[in-house]
């Protein structure tokens, strides 16, 4: 399932629980501030997660508040605000800001914790010349299993580089996961390969994952920054656990490709 909506100033939902949720069990928004405008969340059974995008904002949360800016989601890496049920959040924009908006239901209580751009963990993927240098991209994690076990969610980001691919070779979870993609242009695209489907992605659409091995892509020219947030299910939390599609797993090899262009071309 891909969504593309109209967005406009506020909050802009894409799933929400229970009945419009397309089964990830989360809700997924897209919050729009103009400099100066404010907003409140308060989530009695849920917990959520606020990444800023862009912009300045102040977050103001129990008896804490702190100053979050990030000029874009291509150079800079973000701020995330996660907060348990029944917390109650005031964003104000300092300057015009967009935020992805990410909750579940989740009975735990846990100590509320505003992630940094130092506190996030980036992974080079791809970056020795793997595949001809065509799946090199930076895998951003926030929080996951292994770091907030209380979360019923895991949330990060990825630098999809113009022209390359990522979430690559394909492989697949029996967690629900969502990627929320985002272009540097926004006539930018990409492909999206989920639940046997293939989408065009454009900037602020979101590709709903259930199903079958996926993998992601952008057209030449268009750097595609996506956040992917996975909700873990009851029994069965993610745990960074990689299924990948037996046919494409010589992708792996470290000689792979070496065949098709050899020293004698």
């Amino acid at each position: 399932m891909y969504i593309q909506r109209e967005i406009g100033p506020g909050y802009n939902p894409y799933l929400a629980t229970p009945d419009r949720d397309a089964g990830t069990f989360m809700d997924v928004g897209l919050l729009v501030l103009k400099e100066g405008a404010q907003w409140a969340l308060s989530e009695p059974d849920k917990e959520a997660a606020l990444l800023l995008l862009k912009g300045s904002v102040r977050f103001e949360w129990d008896a804490h508040n702190a100053v979050a800016e990030r000029p874009d989601e291509f150079r800079h890496e973000p701020w995330c605000l996660h907060v348990p049920k029944n917390t109650h959040v005031s964003v104000t924009a300092l300057a015009d800001a967009e935020i992805y908006v990410q909750a579940t239901e989740n009975e735990r209580d846990f100590p509320a914790k505003l992630y940094r751009p130092e506190d996030v963990h980036v992974q080079h993927a791809g970056a020795n010349g793997e595949l001809m240098g065509c799946m090199r991209r930076e895998i951003k994690t926030l929080f996951d299993y292994e770091s907030a076990p209380w979360s019923n969610m895991v949330l990060g980001e990825v630098l999809n580089y113009p022209g390359k691919w990522s979430s690559y070779p394909p492989h697949h979870h029996p967690q629900p996961e969502v990627y929320f993609h985002r272009f540097d242009r926004h006539q930018g695209f990409g492909a999206s390969f989920a639940n046997g489907e293939i989408y065009k992605s454009g900037h602020n659409g979101l590709t709903v994952i259930l199903d079958g091995f996926h993998s992601q892509t952008a057209a030449p020219g268009y750097a595609m920054a996506y956040v992917w947030g996975i909700r873990h299910l009851r029994g069965d939390p993610w745990k960074k656990t990689r299924i990948d599609d037996a046919e494409h797993a010589w992708l792996w090899h470290k000689d792979a490709n070496d065949h098709i262009f050899s020293p004698e071309d």
